[in-house]
């Protein structure tokens, strides 16, 4: 596969005229040569922190408190998730796949709810058993919640916040088993940040409210941190201080819970970029190779030898025709509508209609 136009490669997203040359599922070589071509090439984005079962619920709950709308085990979402169809509940996170993959999403972090049984069924929405439009191609990095014994299917362990339960057992499985340990933290105060920094999690969610302490510890420890800041807004608990956490450790963005907004990087991506006032090759970075970091997978970057999750947008498109940044107009203007073509694991998921 030949993918030509202008790519932006590296962690930098230098721009290069040129093409990206990939095959068995990998970047073979980035060419710079001439090219005929207005398309804009980059990395597919890596959605570090999702809740896809609430595809279930979306828009509900409007006004409620965060508690009454995420916390386990009688929040709103865990009512409605008890109470699904399995194969309603399957049809729908195949459906909020299907969208994330035509918004350039090739990778997601996702905190699955219902122990073992919650993870099997989005296993069963990747792999298309139960609905009718197939299999998909979006890579899901799974951790599970709820009963310690859901880390031998799950990629990791989500845990929902050091408040809710004990989470050392837990954690130390995790440790010995070589799979990740994720924590909510800092969501609604600050008062579980700590306890869940002394965890030693992989990697904190949320920081919402994190206090100077938090911030010299993260500058300590380097543990890096995803937010969330579209879904911090919506549950009325702030926004997170993004730059400052940026200047201490590794951030990555998240959609969070698809109740409450569209799993679209698109639009996380801008609003973070106008909240924080950061670069926009910060913000890229956020949306694509430091999620991979989290995650430990070898995407999120064009460059020789990394996985060939890339997306293709339309730079000759109204809404990116004429941009003299391109990537600060990828990270501030850019939509599905711009999509010109999705490549996963080297296919084409979402291709040219020509």
């Amino acid at each position: 596969m030949y993918l030509e136009g202008t790519v932006l490669v590296g962690p930098d997203f230098e721009p290069v005229e040129g093409r990206v040359v990939v095959a068995d599922g990998e970047i073979v070589e980035v060419e710079e040569t001439s090219v005929g071509s207005d398309d804009v090439i980059l990395p597919a984005f890596v959605n570090a922190h999702t809740h896809v079962g609430d595809s279930i619920a979306k828009e509900a709950g409007a006004g409620l408190a965060l508690d009454e709308l995420v916390a386990p085990p009688d929040g709103l979402k865990h009512r409605l998730l008890r109470a699904a169809d399995r194969g309603e509940l399957v049809a729908a996170m195949a459906r909020t796949l299907r969208y994330m993959e035509s918004t350039g999403t090739g990778t997601f972090l996702e905190f699955r709810e219902g122990g073992a049984d919650g993870v099997a069924a989005l296993r069963d929405a990747l792999a298309g058993r139960g609905v009718e439009f197939g299999e998909r191609a979006v890579d899901a990095v799974v951790f599970g919640r709820g009963d310690p014994d859901v880390l031998s299917v799950a990629d990791g362990y989500g845990a929902s916040g050091a408040r809710d339960a004990d989470f050392d057992a837990v954690r130390a499985a995790a440790r010995d088993a070589g799979k990740l340990f994720g924590i909510h933290a800092g969501e609604r105060d600050a008062d579980d940040v700590n306890a869940a920094m002394d965890l030693e999690p992989d990697f904190l969610v949320h920081m919402v409210h994190a206090e100077r302490i938090h911030l010299e510890r993260l500058d300590d420890r380097g543990t890096p941190v995803v937010v969330c800041p579209r879904s911090n807004l919506v549950t009325n608990v702030g926004v997170p201080p993004i730059r400052e956490l940026a200047e201490r450790t590794t951030v990555a963005l998240g959609t969070d819970n698809v109740m409450t907004d569209s799993p679209s990087m698109f639009r996380e991506m801008e609003f973070a970029a106008k909240l924080a006032d950061l670069p926009a090759r910060d913000v890229l970075r956020m949306a694509t190779v430091n999620g991979a970091e989290v995650a430990g997978v070898n995407r999120g970057v064009i460059e020789p030898g990394a996985d060939a999750d890339l997306l293709v947008l339309d730079g000759d498109s109204d809404n990116l025709a004429g941009a003299r940044d391109l990537v600060r107009a990828v990270v501030r203007r850019a939509g599905r509508a711009d999509v010109s073509r999705v490549v996963i694991g080297g296919e084409a998921v979402v291709p040219r209609d020509d």
